[in-house]
């Protein structure tokens, strides 16, 4: 795959000396041809630093790829995971799209889970529940995280809180402002192994009182039951969905408390459309293809380290955290398939925050920095909220942003001139709603699968996560003052928390 990329390099270095500008100006076509939509779902690669030749050299790499044979081999149950032989079936929790025997079972057995879940929530809202706890880390905590904050509304039948973080401080400062008579907790956590998820959910056991209002999503029955909570009360996860795409799965559970379950199943419902799409259309009008050719570019082509998201839209303000996961977990590899070393940069960093904020934070190093740093821009069309002209600015702000990236703005005094020349895509929601959100969510899971097609890497295994946390388990006894530690600079530092225990 890498003797694909290598030909990138030609366009590149072709196009060094064009200007962002130029490329727009000169091709009047440009606003029209490099944006496709898909429902709710608007994307604009106009603002990108390629022309039609390397486009073309892009979507042939696509081709010869064979992309839309991976997203064939990805919906349809083949082992796209191979060093722990497994699937990816995340999609078989939101449709049947490409259904076979596997993804058939797979989706079988979450509408089942869709069932009990409609279940338990008609349990919870015949209860005096006011509040849920939701306990999970990671990709436990993430994705359903985010949407409970983009689209809860207010008046909703619960009031959702999250408690992901190990620091005592985070389970001190939610608890101290609930009630425990009208609060329920739930314990997310595929091995139910997760220390940080037990410690947190042993606190708010003991703060409950009542082990009757705690309810768990696993893959280990067996130890939810032990942790004493019934199976009445459990849902399930399975391994062939990732952590960082299992928001669709009864993992979703809090979210769906959060916005109600008709509007998660619609959630559900725009992810499979996404899905549909991404299946069926041809590679010059998928949009998955063409974001995860644009990524490739970017890191390949032009070298770009980082990779910012900014969404110009309060409610999307955790989408950045989802994201980083999403990417970097799925794409930090240095190792092939074939288990050689990548001879490409595979992913770039992630980051970023909701704009108008973000203006008055970094943009100052996104206009002047001496490094490009290549931005998903997104907004959403029309707001829901009656300030008209807060959104007209909002809007604004974001066109403007844009534009000035990839134009800048000259001057006789080099303090006051912007190089422009800074590629960025723009994603427009026609609204934000459960469907939207969905296909959203989907489109970054489906162009990170891509990306990990041509880069040759699996997007399914997170084996980088393991050490350190294997590491923390070996060395709490030594925190504890019960043990050693082998590496000297660890010796020291635990002499230095020593003399700070109390």
């Amino acid at each position: 795959m890498a003797g694909l990329l290598d030909g990138l390099e030609v366009h590149a270095h072709r196009l060094s000396g064009t200007m962002l500008s130029q490329l727009v100006a000169g091709d009047p076509a440009r606003g029209a041809d490099f944006a496709l939509r898909v429902g709710p779902l608007y994307a604009s690669f106009a603002r990108q630093c390629y022309d039609r030749a390397a486009l073309d050299a892009l979507f042939e790499i696509a081709r010869r790829a064979d992309l839309a044979g991976a997203m064939q081999r990805l919906c349809g149950g083949e082992t796209v995971n191979p060093t722990e032989g497994r699937a990816a079936l995340h999609t078989a929790l939101r449709g049947s799209s490409g259904a076979t025997g596997a993804t058939r079972a797979a989706h079988a057995q979450a509408q089942q889970a869709l069932a009990r879940m409609r279940n338990l929530y008609a349990e919870l809202a015949a209860s005096d529940v006011t509040d849920v706890i939701s306990i999970g880390i990671g990709g436990s905590d993430l994705g359903p995280r985010l949407v409970a904050d983009a689209l809860a509304q207010p008046g909703a039948r619960f009031r959702v809180h999250f408690l992901s973080n190990l620091d005592g401080h985070a389970a001190q400062r939610l608890l101290a402002n609930l009630d425990p008579r009208r609060s329920a907790a739930l314990i997310v956590s595929k091995s139910f192994g997760t220390r940080e998820t037990l410690l947190n959910g042993r606190i708010v056991r003991d703060w409950l009182g009542d082990d009757a209002r705690l309810y768990a999503v696993s893959a280990a029955p067996q130890r939810v039951a032990a942790f004493g909570i019934s199976p009445e009360r459990s849902l399930p996860m399975w391994d062939w969905v990732g952590g960082r795409y299992s928001l669709w799965s009864a993992v979703g559970f809090s979210a769906a408390l959060a916005l109600g379950m008709e509007a998660f199943e619609r959630m559900l419902a725009g992810a499979a459309a996404l899905d549909a799409h991404t299946l069926s259309a041809p590679l010059r009008e998928n949009l998955p293809v063409w974001h995860a050719l644009t990524a490739v570019w970017n890191r390949n082509a032009l070298g770009a380290a980082t990779q910012a998201v900014l969404p110009y839209d309060e409610r999307l303000r955790l989408l950045p955290a989802h994201l980083q996961q999403l990417v970097m977990e799925s794409l930090g590899k240095s190792v092939r398939l074939d288990r050689t070393l990548v001879e490409a940069d595979t992913v770039p960093v992630w980051w970023g925050r909701v704009g108008s904020d973000a203006q008055h934070s970094f943009f100052q190093a996104l206009h002047q920095g001496t490094q490009a740093v290549p931005v998903d821009f997104i907004g959403v069309i029309r707001a829901d909220h009656p300030h008209v002209a807060n959104h007209a600015a909002q809007l604004a702000n974001l066109l403007a942003q844009a534009e000035a990236l990839a134009n800048g703005k000259d001057s006789d005094d080099p303090h006051l001139r912007h190089p422009g020349n800074r590629q960025s895509t723009m994603l427009l929601l026609d609204a934000l709603t459960p469907e939207s959100l969905g296909m959203l969510v989907a489109m970054y899971e489906h162009s990170v699968y891509l990306q990990s097609v041509l880069w040759g890497i699996n997007a399914f295994d997170q084996y980088g996560v393991e050490l350190g946390k294997t590491l923390a388990e070996r060395l709490l006894p030594a925190v504890e003052g019960q043990g050693e530690a082998d590496d000297p600079v660890t010796r020291a530092l635990l002499e230095e928390l020593g003399g700070s225990r109390p």
